[in-house]
């Protein structure tokens, strides 16, 4: 088991960059288009506006998988996210409504983040489970404590299977695990460890 690191996310966000390199919050900005009330979500990444290079870079690690990523910058632009809102807590219930998982980008800054913890508490009431803490780490083998009711969640490691040698992504804790792609449906369906 081994954890993303921030080095990880910061070089999938310079592949995504063009021939002249822009800085992280302007390529999300650029890329923006708003989101339709039909639209669904395999994943809503929680995260602090501080990070946006490592943001930017999950973001197209959880997308060259296969997933369908929701983050406000680039999903609904006309958000003010530096002022806690009404408006602003309506769109976004709204588009937690319309995704099938909530990853929590854990770094420093998510500390200090006024929308994540609310995030976080508001669709795990929502969907009973469907969140997971994604830790990002200096080093792949760190451990991660995070603050302390990060530890009710299970965590988004990477691994191999016994035997394989094609790297996966796992939602992991509590002594069971399943695949991030079964974790997105909503209703994954978790495996024990064998002793």
């Amino acid at each position: 088991m081994a954890f993303f690191t921030k080095s990880e996310a910061r070089a999938a966000a310079r592949s995504s960059t063009t021939a002249h390199v822009l800085d992280s919050a302007r390529i999300l900005n650029e890329s923006k288009n708003s989101a339709k009330d039909t639209d669904e979500f395999d994943i809503f990444l929680s995260h602090s506006v501080i990070d946006s290079d490592l943001v930017l870079g999950i973001k197209n690690m959880l997308v060259n998988l296969g997933n369908r990523v929701y983050v406000d910058w680039q999903d609904d632009p006309h958000l003010e996210r530096t002022k806690v809102s009404p408006e602003t807590a309506a769109i976004l219930r709204k588009r937690m409504r319309q995704s099938k998982s909530l990853l929590y980008l854990a770094t420093e800054a998510a500390s200090s983040s006024k929308w994540m913890p609310w995030e976080l508490g508001y669709f795990d009431g929502l969907t009973n489970g469907a969140v997971a803490i994604m830790p990002l780490m200096d080093n792949a083998s760190d451990t991660f404590g995070g603050q302390e009711y990060l530890g009710l969640y299970p965590k988004v490691t990477k691994d191999t299977y016994a035997g394989g040698i094609q790297q996966h992504v796992f939602v992991e804790g509590f002594g069971r695990w399943t695949t991030l792609d079964n974790f997105n449906t909503g209703t994954p369906s978790w495996k024990k460890y064998s002793n």
